[in-house]
């Protein structure tokens, strides 16, 4: 591993150095979790580790976290999720322009990739989702939304995602999903978890 920084008294920082990295460390953590730990949560660049510590230390599972190999690129396990979208999202002539390209070629381009769930966070439910090809690569709006609806399908960065529920966002609209992301009588609650593969199906 290459860094581990204090996090607080019970957690600790895994710091990869590539954002490739980190679902190989985090499944390669995940593998062998030692008494005491007691949760993993990938995030960009980083896995944070928390343990109890009236079962283990800082120390113990800073060793273990650092003799632990990551798993190499594209062996993380994980499912393949399909979200219906409708392509019908109101930036969606803006972004093709901004790209270069029609709007039928970008949900050609959005709709043919296969995604890879990063990380989770911003909301409950919303995953980040990496493979989104070059073209469509777009910084986020100027100007965020004060309300995005839930099952919005969109894009920022090198990611896109599907919002869980109506929020803040600025990232620039797609399409619209029926899929919910997040329900509470779904265990686990969230659809999309790291590591695993998505491909939207366009619908409209």
């Amino acid at each position: 591993m290459p860094g581990l920084r204090p996090c607080g008294e019970t957690g600790l920082l895994v710091e990869l150095a590539h954002d490739d990295d980190v679902l190989g460390a985090y499944f390669a953590l995940a593998s062998s979790v030692p008494p005491g730990v007691t949760d993993l949560v990938p995030a960009q660049r980083t896995v944070l580790v928390t343990f109890d510590p009236t079962l283990t230390t800082a120390e113990a599972v800073a060793a273990w976290a650092w003799s632990t190999p990551p798993r190499a690129a594209g062996a993380a396990p994980g499912r393949t999720v399909e979200i219906p979208v409708a392509y019908d999202g109101e930036d969606l002539a803006e972004v093709a322009a901004a790209a270069g390209l029609t709007v039928e070629d970008v949900v050609r381009l959005h709709s043919a990739t296969e995604f890879r769930a990063a990380f989770c966070g911003f909301a409950p439910g919303f995953a980040y989702l990496r493979g989104l090809p070059e073209q469509l690569h777009l910084p986020r709006r100027p100007t965020p939304r004060t309300r995005v609806p839930g099952g919005a399908v969109a894009i920022a960065g090198e990611y896109s995602a599907v919002y869980p529920g109506p929020s803040p966002g600025g990232w620039h609209l797609l399409g619209t999903s029926p899929t919910l992301m997040w329900d509470l009588t779904r265990r686990p609650p969230g659809l999309v978890q790291p590591g695993d593969a998505v491909r939207f199906m366009a619908t409209g």
